[in-house]
């Protein structure tokens, strides 16, 4: 069937479709007003999640982001928050909707607070603005009023659960945390007395750097006499005042030797005063060498003493090696839950701070406001759609009545239904608008071909 036998076809059942299209505008327009209207109310918060955290520090990865908002939007949609609204609202004591429940049948019956609930959950809905991080928590009811009421408690009861949320969890997490403390400063004080009684028991204490008294002690002997001891000058500063004062007699006798006799006074009183200077460095240069000799023997006695000292300590220090390793342990054990302990509690601090907030990471963006229109029934969209389904139904009873009833309507009938050629047509004698088609072929056809079969 070609498009010109289509319409040639509708075009002929005309009647028939306008008379369908008729009757779903005329049933769409009696729904239309039968129905009662509904109005949707919607109330916004912003999800902070891009921020981060005020007491964690947190902030939530942009591959669970779309996780995040989409567990916000169950949560809206949860009982938690649903009966929170039931309550506020005061729902549970309004005879009409007890009324209601009071005609469900038995089996439908389960609580009451939980029926209402639901009936909430299944008008609400929630979901994110295009773009944004925007939730927009949305309401449907059959009085505007309503459903601004219920979109605002539904917002304000969503934040007051999130907020009960965190502070419960970060509470649960802190009692958790503060058990582990426990156990683990009963482990530290177990490990310190361990360790206090190992040092108490060998007689060693190791400091804060893991060194030990007696390693400290023989490092500093062994820098003690690692240098060689210089030797020491001789001692004789009298004897070099002395010296200095003969060479000046010795002097002053030859140049008086040269004027005077040897029996001169003057040659006498010089001899003599050099024998008593000679005599003066002769002592001076005995005690000198004294000095010098008791020096030397202290400044070796001091080296041996020092290095048996070194060989004593180094000994201690050797057998005391496997009790220095054993006590060493004992201390990382000590500091091991020491570190344990401060992070363990740095946490509990951060969970009794977050326990104790108010944050929650989400702000609210103004009330909702009362609807004035209805979103349903949409009256030019149902009216739309009653039209294209009155002409869809039309058209396909009209090919259905055409199929049982066939009838010769225009050139392709002729050329489709039969083996044969068609020659010509002639315009029909009213204004030119081809009629009796049936008979025009019977009259070129027929004479030429036969009988049309």
């Amino acid at each position: 069937m070609s498009i010109q036998q289509f319409f040639a076809i509708l075009w002929a059942r005309r009647a028939f479709v306008f008379v369908t299209l008729a009757g779903a505008l005329t049933s769409a327009l009696f729904v239309a007003f039968l129905l009662p209207p509904r109005y949707e109310a919607t109330s916004r918060v912003m999800l902070n999640f891009i921020k981060p955290d005020p007491v964690t520090g947190e902030v939530i990865s942009s591959s669970f982001a779309r996780t995040y908002t989409k567990t916000q939007s169950e949560l809206i949609r949860d009982y938690r928050v649903a009966g929170q609204v039931v309550d506020r609202l005061g729902m549970g004591g309004d005879p009409v909707l007890q009324a209601q429940f009071a005609r469900l049948p038995p089996e439908q019956r389960t609580d009451f607070r939980r029926w209402l609930a639901d009936s909430i959950i299944a008008r609400t809905n929630a979901d994110l603005v295009l773009g944004t991080n925007i939730l927009e928590i949305s309401y449907r009811s059959t009085n505007a009023e309503i459903s601004r009421i219920v979109a605002d408690a539904l917002r304000e009861a969503y934040i007051d659960s999130s907020l009960a949320d965190r502070r419960e969890e970060a509470q649960r997490n802190a009692n958790w945390f503060e058990r582990q403390a426990q156990d683990i400063q009963v482990k530290l004080e177990q490990a310190e007395k361990a360790k206090a009684a190992f040092e108490k028991q060998h007689d060693i204490v190791l400091q804060e750097d893991n060194s030990d008294i007696d390693s400290m002690r023989l490092a500093a002997l062994a820098g003690t006499s690692a240098p060689v001891m210089p030797a020491m000058p001789p001692i004789m500063p009298a004897s070099s005042a002395a010296t200095a004062q003969l060479a000046q007699v010795d002097a002053a006798i030859a140049q008086a030797s040269e004027r005077l006799g040897p029996s001169h006074p003057q040659m006498q009183a010089l001899r003599e005063q050099r024998r008593i200077i000679e005599a003066q460095a002769a002592r001076d240069m005995a005690a000198a060498s004294a000095a010098n000799a008791a020096a030397a023997r202290a400044a070796g006695a001091g080296a041996a003493t020092i290095s048996r000292e070194v060989a004593d300590q180094r000994s201690k220090v050797i057998g005391q090696r496997d009790q220095l390793g054993t006590l060493r342990k004992l201390k990382d054990a000590v500091d091991l839950q020491r570190a344990q302990l401060g992070k363990i509690n740095e946490r509990i601090g951060e969970l009794r701070q977050e326990a104790e907030s108010g944050q929650t990471g989400l702000t609210m963006l103004g009330n909702a406001v009362t609807p004035t229109a209805p979103y349903f029934p949409n009256k030019p969209l149902i009216l739309l759609g009653a039209g294209i389904f009155g002409i869809v139904i039309g058209a396909l009873s009209g090919l259905l009545l055409e199929l049982l009833g066939r009838k010769v309507r225009s050139e392709g009938d002729i050329t489709n239904g039969f083996d044969k050629p068609l020659l010509a047509v002639m315009p029909g004698p009213d204004d030119g608008v081809p009629q009796g088609l049936v008979g025009r072929v019977r009259q070129f056809v027929l004479p030429r071909y036969g009988a049309v079969r």
